[in-house]
């Protein structure tokens, strides 16, 4: 697939990017959805068919007894860049359900400041959901998340394990 040509957006993707960008919206999605996510003060700095970047602050909600974001903060930061451009993709006619099966983390640098996760993968997530055509059609990926402190260094990288179903 060519990397440099845009991927076309339904009206259902375009309505589902917009609220994800849209501060009250995305906290009402939190509030509903993932609450931890909104008590972390995790935010979509970006979402678009190629890439979402999630950011994620050092606050008194996020940092452990060893002065660094807590592990569980940072997986659900990369959990949800992940997540919110899976879904993203997953917008359309058809209905999904949709799981991790799986994480994978690695951890680099003490995370004591700000960190911006970033999965690339949109392409990969359309390719994969395009190809699910009929109910119970089932199909795996692994989203590899990147998490960057202010400096560009990598503080962790995780793989997430999702799987897709089309519903009845």
């Amino acid at each position: 697939m060519n990397e440099n040509k845009p991927i076309p957006l339904s009206p259902k993707q375009v309505a589902f990017q917009q609220a994800m960008c849209s501060p009250l919206k995305f906290r009402w999605f939190l509030l509903w959805k993932l609450p931890s996510v909104l008590f972390w003060g995790i935010r979509i700095a970006k979402l678009d068919e190629k890439q979402c970047v999630v950011s994620l602050p050092f606050t008194y909600r996020t940092k452990n007894p060893f002065k660094s974001i807590y592990f569980a903060a940072l997986a659900g930061a990369a959990e949800l860049a992940s997540g919110a451009l899976c879904l993203l993709h997953l917008q359309g006619e058809q209905r999904f359900s949709s799981l991790v099966t799986g994480v994978e983390g690695e951890f680099f640098k003490k995370a004591n400041q700000p960190i911006l996760f970033t999965c690339l993968k949109g392409d990969t997530i359309k390719e994969v959901t395009s190809s699910l055509s009929s109910p119970g059609f089932t199909a795996s990926i692994t989203l590899p998340v990147e998490g960057t402190n202010p400096n560009g260094e990598v503080v962790a990288r995780f793989n997430i394990h999702w799987s897709f179903k089309v519903k009845e």
